[in-house]
């Protein structure tokens, strides 16, 4: 169910570069201060210490750590789109490679930092502007695989629609769990096991 919890919702949406520049600050800071002292002890006081700004202005932005933690989270989503789908190789026998490229680059997209990553994923409260960025990106994300299956000659599934979904949600779900985990997962495994399974279902191996 969608928040309806004003503590999360930023209190300034920036309009001109300027404050842009400065809600950007401010998140940087943030993410700085929470990978360096954890969620816990990340305290505005800190962010706003890091950002070199006073509390007063950094609570012009935000009203608190929760609403910094799930906007946080909603850049690193804005961020995540799958790109060069365009560009993917979809003559005959190149699936699996062309699968490889959808799987390294959401990997790619999660390795800069597991442990801000985990943090968002275990403590980022849920809020209105973050289930919209699920919703939005999911459904783009999903649209984009469609086409890339609809013109491949060796995918072989019944229902590219649902296939899209299936791919979009397995791919972003493993990613999550194995790369934000205590203790990742060697890279090369993850991607080469991933490819091997989402390849056999798209080729409708039995």
């Amino acid at each position: 169910m969608p928040s309806s919890d004003r503590r999360l919702t930023p209190r300034r949406k920036p309009r001109q570069v300027r404050a842009e520049l400065t809600r950007e600050r401010i998140l940087t800071a943030a993410a700085q201060v929470f990978g360096e002292y954890g969620y816990a002890a990340g305290t505005t006081n800190r962010i706003a210490e890091r950002a070199r700004m006073s509390i007063g202005s950094l609570y012009q932005y935000f009203p608190n750590k929760d609403a910094i933690l799930a906007e946080l989270l909603v850049r690193h989503i804005d961020r995540g789109a799958w790109t060069g789908t365009e560009e993917l190789d979809t003559s005959p026998g190149s699936l699996p490679e062309t699968v490889r490229a959808l799987v390294r680059d959401a990997i790619d997209h999660h390795r800069d930092d597991p442990q801000l990553l985990r943090m968002m994923i275990e403590e980022a409260p849920v809020s209105d502007d973050l289930l919209e960025a699920i919703d939005r990106h999911g459904k783009a994300r999903a649209e984009q695989v469609r086409e890339v299956f609809a013109r491949h000659p060796d995918v072989g599934v019944a229902d590219l629609d649902v296939a899209a979904e299936l791919v979009v949600g397995t791919v972003e779900m493993n990613t999550h769990k194995l790369m934000a985990g205590p203790q990742p997962v060697q890279v090369e495994r993850l991607e080469t096991e991933l490819v091997a399974m989402i390849t056999r279902y798209l080729k409708g191996d039995r």
